[in-house]
């Protein structure tokens, strides 16, 4: 016998070391892949970009070329699409991606919008691998030129961080060094000096590229795109500020275009600009989830999942995957600590009415039903009725009682009194009938022992149920709930003391001291 129980715990202890496993793994994926999260409420920002090409077409053919940003990169893109009459829209895949628009000739203003819509991908952020690229040429310059770059080099050299940063740091300093104002052009920009830095950076063998994106700023209209230079190294690009040389992509910025090509490209037309504005609006993660999985390619698997189904089944499920935390928090305090309750799971039910009505209104609430109720059922059992008579009677009058208290309650503004419709009839009327017998056979003591242990356990899983965060992750991965089963089951082998059978052993203690 004690071989097979202990075959039984091994094999217990096994599966749960199993679970355990599964479990954590399971819920990893749900937060690398579907963007779940260990915090109740959280939600994900969602982007709304918007490009305004706006120029004068020439009476010729038009085509217009705008980059645009792809996925898998720093946000991952909800959706997208053009309102452009009268052009024909195609998105060219490629490094990087081209939004192309082509149309017979046209003459006059003309007037095109992209609108794209992103969030954040957290499973890629930062872990961009790209080939390598190659070595950059020498660039072509003559003798005195060249020996300013070279002074740029090693005033370069003298700064700190990486070579990209000391050279933007250089260009960038104040006051400005002569040197480097003799290496720019009279009419500097943005690009041109970011050209510049480039060219110095050829002079290392550092291969970079020019980067132009959108700062993610709510309520902000008419952005002009920002450039940024990235380089690469380590086996990937890392991107840089033209403003202080500081590394790293900003959390808020968007990149639209990489390489050499141009942001916006118009044949067929002049005086062609492009202007963005952002907007930003909140969704929680179940929403999202969806969508990450669609583009994590594991679509079939959440179709599968409790998040597929509507809402109000989800509901439902919600407050079905907190049963079994519950359930173990019974098991735990009848089998392990020894509090003995009215019925196995009744005060379960009665933490999950609390949970509804408050925890001291219910509390009122569940006293006030039990009095009245107890008194009407020892003047039952003074008519000497059959048992289902009297139990149907029972619960009659509990029916009763909830409606008077109810309409009680509504006139008078009692929150106690209208939380009495949140009480499970059959199992108020069950108490009522179980601590009249035990009152009756065992005494007033043991029946009120048994009703203040059951509220004890009662209020001990009110407490742990009622708790958002715990509730959040019960159902947000709700596979935890096969690891619940397997303690479960583990505590069935259970069969010492319970820490409130210890007190017997307490003379003995005292004798041998």
């Amino acid at each position: 016998m004690l071989k097979k129980l202990l075959s039984v715990r091994v094999i217990l202890t096994i599966l749960l070391f199993f679970a355990v496993i599964f479990a954590a793994w399971s819920a990893y994926y749900k937060v690398t892949v579907w963007g779940f999260s260990l915090k109740p409420k959280q939600v994900s920002n969602i982007w709304t970009i918007e490009a305004h090409i706006a120029f004068e077409a020439t009476g010729e053919p038009i085509k217009v070329q705008l980059s645009v940003p792809s996925d898998n990169r720093e946000f991952k893109i909800f959706s997208e699409d053009v309102v452009s009459e009268g052009y024909k829209v195609k998105y060219i895949n490629g490094e990087p991606k081209k939004l192309q628009l082509t149309s017979g000739a046209k003459e006059g203003l003309q007037n095109i919008y992209y609108r794209v819509l992103m969030f954040d991908n957290i499973d890629t952020k930062g872990r961009i691998r790209s080939q390598a690229p190659q070595t950059p040429e020498i660039p072509v310059m003559d003798d005195q030129r060249m020996a300013v770059a070279k002074e740029i080099l090693e005033a370069a050299g003298k700064q700190t961080g990486d070579w990209p940063e000391k050279v933007i740091k250089t260009f960038r300093q104040t006051p400005p060094d002569p040197t480097v104002v003799s290496f720019l052009p009279m009419k500097k920009t943005p690009k041109t000096v970011a050209e510049a830095v480039r060219t110095i950076l050829a002079l290392k063998g550092v291969p970079t590229r020019l980067a132009y994106g959108i700062r993610l700023k709510e309520n902000k209209t008419a952005l002009s795109p920002d450039l940024m230079l990235e380089a690469y190294s380590s086996g990937k690009w890392k991107i840089y500020s033209l403003k202080n040389g500081k590394q790293g992509l900003p959390n808020d910025f968007v990149i639209f275009q990489r390489g050499g090509d141009s942001l916006l490209d118009v044949e067929g037309g002049e005086d062609s600009s492009v202007k963005f504005s952002v907007l930003k609006s909140v969704s929680s993660s179940y929403k999202l989830a969806k969508k990450r999985a669609e583009l994590a390619n594991q679509k079939s698997w959440f179709d599968y999942s409790i998040y597929s189904l509507p809402l109000s089944e989800q509901n439902t499920l919600k407050w079905l995957s907190i049963f079994p935390l519950a359930i173990l928090m019974v098991v735990v305090l009848r089998n392990v600590v020894g509090l003995s309750t009215m019925g196995t799971f009744t005060p379960m039910l009665i933490s999950i009415s609390l949970v509804q009505t408050g925890l001291w209104a219910g509390l009122a609430c569940f006293a006030l039903m039990l009095t009245i109720g107890m008194l009407i059922r020892a003047w039952l059992s003074r008519l000497n009725l059959l048992l289902v008579p009297r139990i149907s009677a029972v619960v009659i009058f509990v029916i009763l009682i909830m409606q008077i208290l109810t309409v009680i309650g509504y006139q008078l503004d009692l929150k106690v009194a209208l939380s009495a419709v949140f009480f499970p009839i059959i199992i108020m009327a069950w108490i009522i009938e179980r601590a009249s017998i035990i009152w009756e056979e065992d005494g007033a003591s043991a029946a009120i022992k048994q009703i203040i242990y059951s509220l004890i356990v009662a209020v001990l899983t009110y407490f742990v149920i009622n708790n958002e965060s715990i509730r959040h992750i019960l159902y947000a991965f709700n596979e935890i709930n096969l690891v619940i089963l397997l303690l479960v089951m583990l505590l069935g082998t259970y069969t010492g003391y319970r820490l409130t059978e210890l007190r017997r052993f307490v003379p003995l203690v005292k004798e041998k001291k």
